[in-house]
């Protein structure tokens, strides 16, 4: 009996590629990193450069009453208006910069003692640092609210305080000249704990090694801290900076839930978030409330710049 053999069939062959697809594939793979984020890169790029534009756009106009009624174009005028304005302008810009530096100044040194602290294990530190972290739920809004009532010159608390070791009422939200100051306070309030846990997890990555070393040399805390810790930490430093200084030039909700229109009758508190926004909303003055967002917003983007280029630097 004979063996029945099945009839040999070749696989077919697969199509070659073409070169123009190989080409297009290689440079595909080369570049999918990018390929994959250019989506979302598109999307994030148009809403930021409509806005932009747009708010541009009616900078040079004099549209008012309404962003649909009709406007003329007037060029750079706005922008001669508002930077020769001395009434309200350039106190706002001047109270910008001053809130921004002083919130700043000691949100920093006393995240960074507070992180110091916290460096080093010990008994509750848990808990430590969940108190620590509580400002930091609540929003701004909310935060402002509660210390307008604590700050109030007639029932707060602050006041009921001051009188049990025989200090006067103080004005604190309601004076002309402490209002700033009170503001300020607030926010150091609220802010200080995220430029801890920024300088914490920086101190967390350091290594031990050059630590030990200053230490077995004689190098007492404060020239360890000095010459050892604070230039291995600056880097993070830079960082915690630039985010919570571009935090703090924004600063709006605390502002307006403690003091509310105007930054209060006498404008005391009128930064330039705060002056645009009244521009805006309760004038509907839209082409001078634009210019100053475009101002406001190109001296944001100085801001970053310098403190980028700083961190730069460092890093060399």
């Amino acid at each position: 009996m004979s063996a029945v053999t099945a009839p040999r069939t070749d696989s077919p062959k697969a199509p070659m590629a073409s070169p123009e697809s190989s080409a297009w594939s290689q440079w595909a793979n080369k570049h999918r990193k990018w390929l994959f984020a250019a989506p979302a890169m598109a999307f994030v790029a148009v809403l930021i450069i409509f806005p932009v534009a747009w708010t541009g756009y009616l900078s040079l106009t004099d549209a008012e009453g309404s962003v649909r009624a009709e406007s003329e174009f007037i060029g750079f005028q706005n922008y001669l208006d508002v930077l020769t304005d001395t009434d309200r302008f350039w106190p706002a810009v001047w109270r910008t910069v001053l809130f921004t530096g002083v919130v700043l100044f000691f949100e920093v040194v006393l995240g960074m003692a507070i992180a110091l602290l916290l460096w080093r294990p010990f008994r509750g530190e848990k808990w430590v640092r969940v108190a620590i972290l509580l400002p930091l739920v609540a929003t701004p809004v909310a935060v402002g609210m509660m210390w307008r009532l604590i700050f109030d010159p007639n029932i707060g608390m602050a006041n009921q305080l001051l009188g049990w070791i025989g200090i006067g009422p103080q004005p604190w939200l309601a004076g002309q000249n402490s209002a700033l100051p009170t503001t300020m306070f607030i926010d150091i309030w609220q802010w200080t704990p995220m430029v801890v846990l920024i300088l914490l997890a920086g101190l967390t990555s350091l290594s031990d090694e050059p630590q030990e070393a200053a230490r077995i040399d004689g190098a007492s805390s404060w020239q360890r801290f000095r010459h050892v810790t604070l230039p291995l930490l600056m880097p993070t430093v830079i960082v915690a900076i630039l985010l919570r200084g571009i935090d703090a030039l924004k600063t709006f909700d605390i502002l307006y839930a403690t003091k509310g229109r105007g930054g209060g009758s006498f404008h005391e508190v009128e930064t330039l978030n705060v002056y645009a926004y009244g521009l805006s909303f309760d004038y509907n003055d839209y082409g001078v409330s634009s210019t100053v967002l475009i101002i406001f917003f190109l001296i944001i983007i100085g801001v970053m710049w310098a403190l980028t280029y700083r961190k730069k630097g460092l890093g060399r």
